[in-house]
Order: structure tokens, then C-alpha cells, then sequence
């Protein structure tokens, strides 16, 4: 019988990134992340006169973290222990919207805080990819957890057989950003999360034969 299936995101998922990103922001660039407004619009802004970064400013200082700074990044309270028990009962992917040159760091970053599993890079929804992963695993039943909405909707538009937990385990973010309307269920804590999941893995049935749990 084919095992369950876990395909998790990374940032705000397993690994904090938006506070290491801001407070290198500060130290590096002078530019002040405001994070209770949870998101890059009109959040990051030059510290010696407060004009908003322009929006193409924004991508290349993210590269630039994820390039040289990914070793401030560390777990999501919860998550290695969370992710190495569910890993006794079910195969675990990581999709993870970086550029493909960078999955080997990702890869060693992750190991190296405990989560040795395969990793896929994308870029764009993550419903194709998913799709594609669940087709090569075949298993009993899956999970999908993101930090993002439109991944949500994403995977519920190509795989609406693959159950999908909202989590933002940033909490200077989640109090500021709605549940995904795609999925079946919002929990920004791994040890609420795990039983949700393994409630999931225990059914065994796909989502598209229940109801919203």
C-alpha cells in the first residue's frame, strides 16, 4: 500500500524568513520592514527619509538575501520534530518558490537544521508541480501546506483531491492575513498542525470525497 504524502512549503512553513530578512534589511540597507502590514506594498521604506521603495527595487534585495544570507534563516517552532514524525508514516517533499540554482542551498539549509528531504524549486502557482509530485508518489492521501493563498488556489484547481492547511508560523504575520479561502483549514501552530494532518493520514480518504475539515 502506498504511502501518505506530505508536500510542504518552506518560508514561514518550516523556516522563519520575513523577521531575518527585515532585520537584515536594517543592518545592510537602511530600509525599515514594516511587518504588521503583511505584505511589500508600501512595508519597506528608506530609513533616512521614508519613501517607499520602488517595486523593482524589491526583487534583487530579495536575491540578495537568498543568495548570502540564508543562514540567518531558523525553524518555525515546531517544525523539525513535527515534520521528522510525520516522516515515520509518510514521504515528504519541500516545494519551495526559489530560483532552480538555488535548490541545492536550500537543500543543505534544511538539512542542516534537521529536515533531510527532497526539495523542488518553482517558480509561479504550485498546483502544476504538486500535481506532478503527487502523480509520481501515487499515495493513499495528501497534504499541502503553504503560507500563501494563491497556492492554495492553485493546488485546489489542479489537485482538488489533496487536502490544504493554511499555516503562517511567522506570528508577527499571521494575526495580520485572513485564512486562504481554497483551504480546508488555518493553524499557524506545528503542534495543532500534526493532528490535523495525522487526523488526515488516518482517514485516508482523498479531500474531494469530504467535506472542509
Amino acid at each position: 500500500m502506498s504511502r501518505p504524502l506530505i508536500v510542504t512549503d518552506c518560508d514561514e512553513v518550516l523556516l522563519h524568513m520575513v523577521v531575518p530578512f527585515a532585520e537584515w534589511l536594517d543592518e545592510a540597507h537602511g530600509v525599515h520592514f514594516d511587518l504588521d502590514r503583511g505584505g511589500f506594498a508600501e512595508a519597506l521604506r528608506h530609513k533616512h527619509d521614508g519613501t517607499v521603495l520602488a517595486p523593482g527595487d524589491v526583487w534583487p534585495l530579495l536575491d540578495e538575501f537568498f543568495d548570502g544570507q540564508m543562514d540567518r534563516q531558523q525553524p518555525i517552532d515546531g517544525a523539525v520534530a513535527a515534520i521528522a514524525k510525520l516522516a515515520q508514516r509518510a514521504d515528504v517533499v519541500v516545494l519551495t518558490n526559489l530560483l532552480d540554482h538555488r535548490q541545492g542551498a536550500r537543500t543543505a539549509q534544511l538539512k542542516a537544521v534537521g529536515i533531510d528531504h527532497e526539495v523542488r524549486c518553482n517558480q509561479g502557482g504550485k498546483g502544476t508541480p504538486l500535481a506532478e509530485i503527487v502523480d509520481r508518489f501515487d499515495p493513499s492521501v495528501t497534504v499541502f501546506i503553504d503560507d500563501l493563498p494563491n497556492h492554495h488556489e492553485s493546488v485546489a484547481k489542479h489537485r482538488p483531491d489533496v487536502w490544504r492547511l493554511h499555516m503562517i508560523g511567522e506570528p508577527r504575520l499571521a494575526g495580520s492575513i485572513v485564512p486562504a479561502p481554497h483551504a480546508h483549514a488555518r493553524i499557524d501552530r506545528w503542534p495543532q498542525a500534526l493532528e490535523w494532518i495525522e487526523a488526515r493520514m488516518a482517514e485516508g480518504r482523498a479531500a474531494a470525497e469530504g467535506a472542509m475539515a
